[in-house]
């Protein structure tokens, strides 16, 4: 019980940049008609201060395992209420994805107005109150003190009520997905920046895709928190302490079989598929580690071939983390994590000598959490930071071009799909509306 008892005193925020930041083009702040030149560090120790402050924990939430717990165990239905506009996109191999845009009235928000486009965590959606925290500030309008932005949530397949309508889930590596909502996003909205935003296993998600894709990125920006970095490093880190493996890794093993439960029939219409057997496998597992669900699973169904199936979890670790491909990112990167995160105990250090990567490290806030006081209630830590860094990338930056990615043509059948890439592509079919964005999902534990 020691690890629960003992407390950490407030630290200021130790922030990483390269030896040579980059230097960007920016609008100046007492003249926005006029623009300078200033290094990323430049900017951020001026116009993103909060990100240097420190972070001063609930003296009830004083380390980073009661942070952690009280992300899943807290009531936040009440704070941060947002609603959704659902639209359902197809898939060109049959998929589903659920893309959910805020406000629901977009028609107030102007055609160029920056888009924070959301990944969520291991089994969330965007409900998830780490999501809300943020959108539900970033997207009020500027009169009543917000950012005036959009944001788009892309819910992985099979969560937040999104259907699965093929035989492919969804992991921590796979970037695919996250390609086609962007080639909808980026034509729905051509006129609008697309500003990434990560939470847990998709901080890995959006950090591989922009490493993949270079200079052909569709976002242009991205800030992640809580990402898991080095996959297989951290998961020995959680089978190598007794609460790591029986209370966080079963957790969130749990959680994911209690969502493949949920698509079961789904998943199994072809009993001999080979993604049918390892689902009717791993659902007979009695309380699966993550890494018992990603062997019995994830390896074999969490993206398609060539890279799936893996010849075992080890293998899909080390192909789906992302500590390695900072370096070959182009854009404006912010990524934060917590130093007593119980579950991400592995962050790198530096970004490879890219100088548009900046790493925040606090000392406390466990995984997604950062709770502190707040004037009425409590409050997470990064909401300042990330909103700051929010505006920075949207409006003060100057970036050119605006048009990002390759060329996006509509084939016959009525798909958006890539040049050069055939396997890709998705169009919006019927479904969706206006869904309540505060409710959870039953079985499925929160704030993961």
């Amino acid at each position: 019980m020691g690890a629960f008892l003992s407390t950490r005193p407030a630290s200021p925020t130790t922030v990483h940049f390269a030896s040579k930041p980059a230097v960007l083009t920016v609008k100046k702040t007492e003249n926005p008609d006029q623009v300078e030149q200033l290094s990323l560090r430049e900017l951020l120790e001026s116009r993103c201060t909060s990100l240097f402050t420190a972070f001063s924990p609930l003296w009830w939430l004083p380390n980073g395992h009661l942070q952690t717990i009280y992300c899943v165990t807290g009531d936040f239905s009440g704070v941060d209420r947002m609603l959704y506009r659902r639209h359902y996109l197809r898939l060109v191999d049959g998929g589903t994805l659920g893309i959910d845009f805020a406000p629901v009235d977009g028609t107030s928000v102007k055609d160029d107005a920056p888009i924070i486009v959301v990944q969520h965590g291991l089994t969330g959606g965007s409900y998830e109150a780490y999501v809300r925290v943020i959108l539900s500030r970033a997207c009020a309008p500027v009169e009543k003190g917000g950012l005036g932005y959009r944001a788009v949530v892309i819910n992985f397949r099979g969560c937040a009520g999104v259907p699965i309508t093929n035989p492919l889930f969804y992991s921590a590596g796979h970037t695919d997905d996250t390609r086609s909502a962007l080639m909808y996003v980026a034509t729905r909205y051509p006129k609008a920046r697309l500003l990434g935003l990560g939470f847990s296993l998709g901080a890995n998600v959006i950090t591989r895709y922009l490493g993949e894709e270079r200079e052909m990125a569709r976002l242009h920006s991205a800030c992640v928190l809580a990402c898991p970095w080095d996959l297989q490093a951290n998961n020995h880190g959680l089978q190598n302490s007794f609460l790591g493996k029986y209370i966080y890794s079963r957790g969130m093993g749990g959680n994911l079989q209690n969502l493949l439960k949920r698509h079961a029939q789904a998943m199994t219409v072809d009993p001999s598929h080979p993604v049918a057997e390892a689902a009717m496998a791993t659902l007979a597992l009695r309380n699966p580690t993550m890494d018992e669900f990603d062997q019995s699973f994830t390896r074999i169904a969490g993206g398609p071939s060539p890279s799936f199936p893996f010849p075992n979890v080890d293998e899909y670790y080390i192909w789906g983390s992302s500590h390695r491909i900072i370096k070959d990112i182009t854009v404006p990167f912010l990524a934060i994590n917590a130093a007593d995160d119980p579950i991400v105990q592995h962050v790198p250090s530096d970004g490879g000598g890219n100088g548009l990567i900046v790493l925040g490290l606090t000392k406390g806030g466990g995984h997604l959490g950062w709770f502190q006081a707040g004037q009425d209630s409590v409050d997470r830590w990064t909401t300042r930071p990330v909103l700051e860094w929010l505006k920075l990338v949207g409006e003060e930056l100057v970036m050119e071009p605006l048009d990002k990615g390759r060329s996006v043509y509509t084939d016959e059948d009525g798909f958006l799909r890539e040049r050069e890439r055939d396997h890709l592509g998705c169009k919006e079919i019927d479904g969706g509306g206006v869904i309540d964005g505060n409710g959870g999902e039953g079985g499925i534990l929160q704030g993961l």
